[in-house]
């Protein structure tokens, strides 16, 4: 019996010895006078029985039936391997067709002996930052290497946006081999295609959001600061204010997301038995909206802060690799192996020596633009994979320019 069971049978005994009042019995079990007398008299004509609930030992009615017990284990161990219990409660609900809540689903595991697949720790305190108030005020973006595929296909990386104000999983994510500028440059532009242009994005010092190196050329040592990294330079370009996290902590709504996704994104990728990397983004595209219904919430101000791509700007210029170069004597464009021949102009003129912007697109095609107009362009090249040439090391004479100019500048001060 439980202490309230045995607390009711002793008051009720001494009842009826005579050793308290029904007043003074009623008080020391909350119950009522009337409730207190029936107590009595019950437990004068059944003894003990009458504290015990009548169902106790018995079977309950809505217990879920041994069959379908053995049916749920079976299925977690071997066609849901691995899945947590809320994601696999779904899958029993809109796959399977079972009516089972989460908390009946994880009680029936645990006595089965099937532990969770993540151990919860306790979580150091840090200080909460509010979200922003309003959709397309802030996009977290990142990159998240894992083995995605386990070991059915080659380890990849995740690239992703959510904004701060929803946790919505932003279009354009997507698998690729590793983190680098053109997946960055390929998120913003779907982003900015259909959702329009964030206000602020928030990032981590990645090489590839984030100069980190000490290579200056000669026109940055003369003005004094480095080019911005191909991404940086596409989000000034969109008047997007960037600012850098110093602690993935910092960034934490986006790095508790890829825990997320790591779970259960790689239990639909077992699922599906995906083991390359095309089918593994058609499964991301579908997990993404997926995902967005069951855990985007509403934003605090349903105004909208996206704003419209700026008109007559071109988003596939944009998002592109940026270069500087200048037309050789034979109209050509020279840049990383690759040539590009110039037609004529305008009244057959040329344009040798002449200063030109080159644009490589993210599928590999080129353009070449000067002074804003569209002069060439060149087809993609063989490689599949876009990225930015390497920029050149300084020379030594330059290394001493550049230190003489340190030191003069640290002694003036």
């Amino acid at each position: 019996m439980s202490a309230k069971q045995w607390k009711r049978l002793d008051v009720s005994n001494r009842l009826m010895r005579g050793e308290l009042s029904v007043v003074d019995g009623a008080a020391v079990l909350g119950l009522s006078e009337r409730w207190t007398r029936h107590l009595r008299d019950a437990v004068a004509a059944k003894g003990v029985k009458a504290v015990i609930h009548g169902n106790t030992g018995k079977r309950p009615a809505n217990r879920i039936p041994e069959k379908i017990r053995r049916q749920i284990i079976k299925l977690r161990r071997k066609l849901y391997k691995d899945f947590n219990d809320h994601h696999f409660t779904e899958k029993l609900v809109e796959v399977e067709k079972f009516k089972l809540s989460r908390p009946s689903v994880r009680r029936l595991l645990r006595e089965a002996g099937v532990e969770a697949t993540r151990k919860r720790r306790p979580r150091k305190h840090r200080q909460r930052r509010e979200r922003k108030p309003m959709a397309g005020l802030m996009i977290l973006w990142d990159g998240s290497p894992h083995a995605w595929l386990e070991n059915r296909g080659p380890s990849l990386c995740m690239m992703g946006a959510v904004d701060d104000a929803t946790s919505e999983l932003l279009p354009g994510a997507h698998f690729v081999a590793q983190e680098c500028a053109a997946s960055y440059l390929r998120v913003l532009r779907d982003i900015v295609r259909e959702k329009g242009v964030p206000q602020s994005a928030y990032m981590d010092k990645h090489g590839s959001l984030k100069r980190n190196d000490s290579h200056w050329t000669r026109e940055e040592e003369l003005r004094g600061e480095q080019d911005p990294t191909q991404v940086a330079r596409a989000l000034k370009a969109l008047e997007i204010e960037i600012i850098y996290a110093h602690s993935p902590q910092a960034k934490g709504r986006v790095e508790r997301g890829w825990g997320t996704h790591q779970d259960r994104l790689c239990s639909e990728l077992r699922l599906a038995k995906a083991s390359k990397l095309g089918e593994s983004n058609r499964i991301l595209e579908w997990y993404r909206l997926d995902h967005n219904r069951r855990f985007a919430i509403a934003p605090q101000d349903s105004t909208s802060a996206w704003r419209p791509l700026p008109r007559g700007m071109d988003l596939d210029r944009v998002c592109s690799f940026f270069y500087e170069s200048t037309v050789g004597n034979d109209n050509t464009v020279r840049i990383g192996g690759v040539i590009i021949d110039i037609p004529p102009g305008p009244g057959d003129r040329g344009y040798a020596r002449a200063k030109v912007e080159v644009r490589q697109l993210l599928d590999g095609s080129w353009r070449v633009y000067h002074k804003d107009v569209l002069i060439a362009t060149a087809a993609a090249t063989k490689s599949d994979d876009v990225r930015p040439l390497q920029r050149r090391k300084r020379s030594a004479a330059s290394r001493v320019f550049r230190r003489g100019v340190t030191q003069s500048s640290v002694s003036l001060s």
